[in-house]
């Protein structure tokens, strides 16, 4: 079954449509937890719909792919919800094997989030299961599968199996957000992916192209603009294991939150880097007209197709190429200009490391010293302010997650910051950052790199409450 053209439209299209009809299927009792539900929300209809089946998909007119994506879309619908309002969500899954969603961003029980490592369970083959959950925190945050790949390149993250989850605050909420015009989703995917060998002879994930919305550069629609507007953009770095940047030449991005979580230090900025399940909130001041690609900096990856036009009323001509400029990327640009000092009650180090494990084989990821699923848990007490060090010895940058959590960053190659709050924080090879996660959320909570490759390597641990 062929899904449509991926289109601005279609994903934008209002995604607050509530089933009507009764359940059809089977419900996963297993996925509902007094903790997390409001037992007086009416039940069983659910607010949204997944269906993972297998799907064909047109990248471009010449460019066509078998995956398996959720509601025939790529990416997923847009699911926009309420902080505080429970929401019901029913999973059906289509193909002939478990699958399971998981909630990234979501302060949600173990039972919701979407992690059989914790204890999640999965939606069977050929099966239904509903999930329901009080959304928390506000922002941006997205849904996706959490099923280990190992070396099987059409499972796990390198399908079309992801979404976002957009949670607005409150109406009673006291922090206004941005004045904008319009609002844009932008979803960064790569595609086709295949092992080649690294420099030591060891198995790295390379692909062929990369989208923006489902769509490769120069086959989708135009985003439409008008000078002196203010667009706000919602980016998401979707790849299985590929950090991306992104660039609007003539153009500069207001960044007001990372990873849904407000940043103290609005700071303006020429390029954004995104590591894998990375989200950015930014603000563009639509003030030069023209035609122009927002996509990678990078020729090579902008080629391959990771780009979108954005085109001004009344401007014609060929797109033009965002510039190189400088990468160069920097948590401590958002922080507070004056780090607070916060003792730790507890202090955890974090050591990342990698075997190899030869001529054509995967490294051996370790956290500690031992892969998942031998690494020992990491204890928590609960109410304690836990200060992780995030120590990398590899030569590999490494996109850090924590699930049903955040933390907030401390320190950055050894200097000192505060208030920007993450889930996801790269730690680049051979360095260290330190973030306090304050123990709120009881329950098994899992802790990997959310490089698809590194997790289905043993680059896991869970941390647990005592």
């Amino acid at each position: 079954m062929c899904g449509p053209p991926s289109t601005r439209r279609a994903f934008l299209r209002d995604a607050s449509l509530a089933a009507a009809a009764s359940l059809s299927h089977a419900i996963n009792a297993g996925l509902l937890s007094a903790e997390s539900l409001d037992q007086s929300y009416p039940s069983p209809v659910p607010d949204y719909r997944i269906e993972i089946a297998e799907t064909e998909w047109e990248l471009s007119p010449r460019k066509r792919i078998r995956t398996i994506a959720y509601n025939g879309q790529i990416p997923g619908p847009l699911l926009r919800v309420t902080e505080g309002r429970p929401v019901t969500i029913e999973i059906t899954n289509k193909l002939y094997r478990p699958e399971i969603v998981h909630w990234h961003g979501q302060w949600i029980p173990v039972e919701a989030d979407g992690s059989m490592e914790e204890g999640s369970p999965m939606t069977p083959a050929g099966g239904s299961s509903l999930v329901k959950f009080v959304p928390r925190p506000t922002g941006l945050h997205w849904y996706h599968t959490h099923a280990m790949a190992n070396r099987d390149l059409k499972r796990g993250l390198y399908t079309g199996q992801f979404g976002v989850l957009l949670v607005d605050p409150r109406m009673h909420s006291p922090s206004p957000g941005p004045n904008f015009d319009q609002e844009q989703f932008i979803i960064l995917h790569d595609w086709e992916p295949y092992y080649s060998p690294s420099d030591d002879g060891s198995l790295m994930v390379n692909y062929v192209c990369g989208s923006i919305n489902g769509r490769m550069l120069g086959h989708d629609i135009p985003i439409q603009v008008r000078q002196g507007q203010r667009v706000l953009f919602h980016i998401l770095n979707a790849s299985a294991t590929e950090p991306h940047w992104l660039a609007l030449s003539g153009h500069r991005f207001q960044v007001l939150a990372l990873d849904g979580s407000p940043v103290p230090n609005p700071a303006v900025v020429e390029t954004l880097r995104l590591g894998p399940a990375e989200r950015i909130t930014a603000l563009v001041a639509m003030d030069t007209p023209g035609v122009w690609i927002l996509g990678e900096p990078r020729k090579a990856f902008r080629d391959a197709g990771m780009g979108t036009v954005i085109e001004y009323a009344g401007s014609t001509g060929k797109p033009q190429d965002p510039t190189p400029g400088s990468l160069r990327w920097d948590y401590r640009t958002f922080a507070d200009p004056v780090p607070a000092v916060r003792r730790p009650d507890i202090t955890i180090p974090l050591v990342f490391t990698s075997r190899f494990k030869g001529h054509g084989a995967l490294d051996q990821w370790m956290i500690n010293g031992k892969s998942w699923p031998d690494a020992p848990p990491i204890l928590l007490k609960e109410g304690l302010r836990h200060r992780l060090v995030f120590d990398n010895r590899s030569m590999d940058d490494h996109p850090i997650h924590l699930h049903r959590h955040n933390f907030e960053l401390v320190s950055v190659r050894g200097a000192a910051t505060s208030g920007v709050h993450k889930d996801v924080v790269i730690v680049e090879a051979g360095t260290k950052i330190e973030a306090d996660l304050v123990a709120t959320n009881p329950g098994n909570t899992l802790f990997h790199c959310h490089q698809q490759d590194h997790m289905d390597s043993g680059f896991m641990a869970m941390f647990r409450y005592e």
